[in-house]
């Protein structure tokens, strides 16, 4: 399974270059997560709201790796591809997610819970 589709590809992109503008600005930008990533085999779980335009390997987003610190930050896609569970499965996107607050609003709940509810 891909871990985005081209249409998540291309908002995950449109959000990194507006969390650029912002940065120019001085603004904040908090968007929706687009996708939700997960080891069908482990607890690792990722909540992605951007990818960074100069270099597309980047990702940012929710990063949770089932050790009770969820944290907000920067994220290989290589890494996240090349990541297995006990079952040797690959990192899957959840079809069924629909983000329904922003990242920050997932990261506090997050932090409060020690792992992502989404």
């Amino acid at each position: 399974m891909k871990l985005f589709t081209q249409a998540q590809y291309a908002q995950l992109l449109a959000n990194g270059r507006k969390q650029q503008e912002a940065m120019a600005k001085n603004e904040d930008f908090d968007p929706k997560p687009v996708i939700k990533l997960f080891t069908p085999d482990a607890a690792a779980t990722w909540l992605l709201s951007e990818i960074d335009p100069e270099d597309p390997d980047i990702a940012f987003g929710l990063c949770d790796l089932g050790l009770g610190f969820p944290e907000l930050g920067r994220v290989s896609l290589t890494e996240i591809r090349a990541v297995r569970g006990r079952l040797k499965l690959p990192v899957e996107r959840d079809l069924g997610f629909s983000a329904d607050k922003t990242l920050s609003a997932y990261a506090e709940e997050a932090r409060q819970h020690r792992q992502i509810i989404a």
